[in-house]
């Protein structure tokens, strides 16, 4: 979703591409240890063996199989097959993906959504808080350092975006579909596409305070 979000506001693709990347293998080594430390402090113990499996499932073979794929078909059909044809046959499989495995979730959750509204507000109160604070601190940042808008933007986006889909897999994994922690994840993903728009729009309002 970073991409979408540095596209709508012209970032720079390459940029984009390595801040994204680096983010990945962060997580690929950073994951483990913070979801284990935060959910000691809350006093939840899982096993470290449980959480490398949900790295291994969710990140690192979807990871591998892609970069096989990508290997093999360009070396059969050539770039311009992989890119013009290949590509367009999987267009919207991840939204497809995503959204079946929210209305999944939300058949479960269904009637605690309904008994307990004021949960839900006071689960994406403090998702929004936290997004559009990151956001400014890094924008603000960006101004201070005088980088260009189409570093500036995309930058902030990627900070202010979480990696909320593979919160909904892990926490499916860990505590189930009809968790509390799973509610939590999805009401994330819920909150995250109209926040993050609106700081696009945001975004694109204040060009012209950057330089180009």
């Amino acid at each position: 979703m970073v991409f979408v979000w540095s596209h709508l506001t012209k970032g720079n693709p390459g940029y984009t591409l390595v801040q994204v990347a680096i983010n990945d293998l962060v997580i690929l080594v950073a994951y483990i240890p913070i979801v284990t430390f935060l959910l000691g402090v809350s006093g939840i113990a899982i096993p470290w063996s449980t959480l490398l499996l949900s790295i291994i499932l969710f990140v690192v073979i979807p990871l591998v199989s892609a970069s096989l794929t990508r290997r093999l078909v360009i070396k059969r059909k050539g770039m311009d097959y992989f890119e013009n044809v290949f590509l367009r046959k999987f267009t919207g499989t991840t939204i497809s993906g995503l959204l079946l495995t929210l209305i999944i979730i939300f058949s479960f959750q269904g009637d605690v959504i309904l008994r307990s509204p004021l949960n839900i507000l006071l689960i994406a109160v403090p998702l929004v808080i936290q997004t559009f604070l990151i956001f400014f601190i890094a924008y603000g940042w960006s101004y201070k350092w005088k980088l260009p808008h189409c570093i500036a933007a995309p930058a902030s986006m990627i900070g202010a975006s979480n990696f909320f889909e593979l919160s909904v897999a892990v926490a499916i994994v860990l505590f189930g579909l009809e968790s509390g922690a799973t509610l939590a994840t999805v009401v994330g993903v819920l909150v995250e596409v109209p926040v993050m728009l609106t700081l696009v729009r945001i975004a694109n309002r204040t060009r012209n305070r950057f330089p180009e």
